[in-house]
């Protein structure tokens, strides 16, 4: 994928870039019986406070009902275009499969409208094809993983990330995820191969505040600037250090580091190594 940059006919064309959309369809409207309506919460619980600062605003959207879980087994679909899709990084592919039913999916890298893609244990390993990971090849680039069988890809699914296949034992995999973590999966969990598209997404610049208030975020002030009684950074004269031994958040709880998995999460057994591990 490439990067367009804009002549700098104002100061915030300067600095702003865009994705090139190459193979994407940009006149395609998407498909009416995979969008549903997306309510926005601005950030607000179901008492009406806000559990997420920074969101609210942005443009109006659809969601796309993306397949996640390839349940569709055996039976070939054809690509019938690829689409913006404004709920996620990645481009999405629309299939067209051969009992006429269509469906969603992550467009991965080398996908091009006219190609075949199926999903089944004897499938090709090429991308797009969705298979479970005891009958793809050690070594394989992957992404969309499932975690637990049937429950749909919940792995390595954003622009540009991939996972690798590094080996089998009995029941379970190593997979080498995009944080460098190297996590067992189980043998019967689907993924998909290839490398997720519109790899360029972490080179577009966003050049100006309004682009961030049309995607739904609010802006972020450092707490450092604030007074005192808004935030324990706040406070001094002139560009003061914060005056505690670690960062902290508005209301006092350690951030920037601080570990927030649980000591005895049950899942921690499936960590071959943590990300940010030195080997």
């Amino acid at each position: 994928m490439s990067v367009k940059n804009f002549k700098p006919t104002t100061p915030s064309r300067r600095h702003m870039s865009v994705s090139g959309f190459d193979g994407v369809d940009k006149r395609a409207k998407p498909e009416r019986s995979l969008t549903r309506t997306l309510k926005k919460h601005s950030g607000r619980n179901s008492y009406g406070r806000i559990t997420v600062r920074h969101k609210g605003g942005g443009n109006r959207r659809k969601y796309r009902v993306i397949d996640f879980k390839r349940d569709k087994l055996d039976v070939q679909g054809t690509v019938l275009r690829l689409e913006y899709d404004p709920n996620r990084s990645a481009f999405i592919a629309l299939i067209a499969y051969a009992d006429g039913e269509k469906r969603y999916i992550l467009a991965p890298v080398g996908l091009k409208k006219g190609d075949n893609v199926i999903s089944s244990a004897q499938a090709d390993i090429k991308p797009g094809n969705a298979l479970p990971i005891s009958a793809i090849p050690v070594g394989s680039v992957i992404h969309n993983i499932e975690l637990y069988p049937g429950n749909g890809g919940q792995l390595v699914r954003g622009a540009g990330v991939s996972a690798q296949l590094m080996a089998k034992e009995g029941a379970l995999a190593q997979v080498r995820l995009p944080s460098g973590e190297y996590r067992l999966v189980r043998m019967e969990c689907k993924a998909t191969i290839g490398q997720v598209g519109n790899a360029d997404h972490s080179n577009i610049s966003i050049g100006k505040a309004g682009r961030k208030r049309h995607m739904g975020i609010r802006p972020t002030v450092r707490g450092s600037v604030m007074n005192p009684n808004d935030h324990p950074h706040g406070g001094g004269e002139g560009k003061s250090p914060i005056g505690r031994p670690g960062p902290v958040t508005p209301w006092g709880k350690p951030t920037l580091g601080y570990k927030t998995r649980k000591a005895k999460n049950p899942t921690s057994k499936f960590i071959v190594r943590r990300r940010g591990a030195k080997s």
